[in-house]
């Protein structure tokens, strides 16, 4: 069922091709046309040297190509289906992901940090003889270095996801105690051109906002931040458009008349 005002693209999503969905392509098209969506972008985890994912942990790049292609042929006039990937970002790919993003036709390119350390956040060693504030400022830290490292992607994504993993999730997070740490990164985005994403995960995990935090978004329009892509992260096909309906409330709210879908790495602007 279309819901009246709800975003109709979601253009963050996994299958089987990341090591953490075990959904086809064509169960996560099917369930986005079931939800009224119109547009969906696949971004299936690149995450070259996470220490704690093998290298068998990620795609080959070929082999994804010629499936999505299959998968937008076999669905044309039904939906848009777009091809796009999350690279995760570590200090030292930047070299790396240059070569990797110009090689491929990629619709969209979502830069996300998923380790910190050389470990991945979601494992929670990064926790191991820390705070939950202290890894969560190592962590945004480090955000700020990959971002250096490299900025060739479109959307940074799901900003303060961290938040899910510390022992106490959310209580030792929010933008004031962070601010210089979330300040420093979102104008090192707005000054390489870079936008973030409205994640609707963080409702999904359970947290009682979705990614990033209003505050944070409100910060980072503040700061002259305009380019915000809309996506569930969705892993399964209930995922899909997770709470969309509260999408247009959350970027009017936070001070954004538009959001953003990429097709061939180019921003195309829709009305909120």
């Amino acid at each position: 069922q279309k819901e009246a005002g709800m975003i109709k693209a979601d253009v963050h999503m996994h299958t089987d091709f990341s090591h953490d969905s075990e959904s086809t392509p064509e169960q996560m098209v099917e369930g986005a046309i079931e939800k009224g969506l119109e547009v969906i972008c696949f971004t299936d985890h690149y995450d070259k040297d996470n220490m704690d994912w093998g290298p068998e942990d990620i795609f080959e790049p070929e082999k994804y190509f010629d499936k999505m292609t299959q998968v937008q042929e076999k669905y044309k006039g039904k939906i848009c289906v777009r091809i796009g990937v999350e690279l995760g970002l570590q200090p030292h790919l930047g070299g790396y992901y240059e070569e990797f993003v110009k090689k491929y036709p990629f619709d969209f390119v979502i830069g996300s940090v998923h380790s910190a350390k050389g470990t991945d956040i979601a494992q929670k060693k990064i926790f191991d003889g820390r705070t939950d504030e202290e890894a969560y400022r190592v962590i945004f830290q480090e955000m700020l270095e990959d971002v250096e490292a490299y900025s060739g992607f479109d959307v940074f994504g799901h900003v303060d996801y961290v938040a899910r993993y510390g022992r106490e999730h959310e209580k030792e997070y929010s933008y004031r105690r962070f601010a210089d740490e979330i300040d420093a990164l979102l104008r090192s985005l707005i000054d390489k051109g870079c936008g973030i994403e409205l994640n609707m995960s963080g409702l999904k995990y359970g947290l009682p906002f979705a990614h990033p935090h209003t505050d944070v978004l409100k910060r980072y329009r503040e700061l002259g931040g305009e380019l915000i892509t809309v996506g569930a992260d969705g892993h399964r096909p209930e995922h899909i458009a997770y709470d969309f309906h509260k999408v247009k409330d959350i970027l009017e709210s936070c001070g954004f008349k538009y959001y953003a879908e990429f097709e061939r790495r180019r921003p195309r602007f829709f009305k909120v």
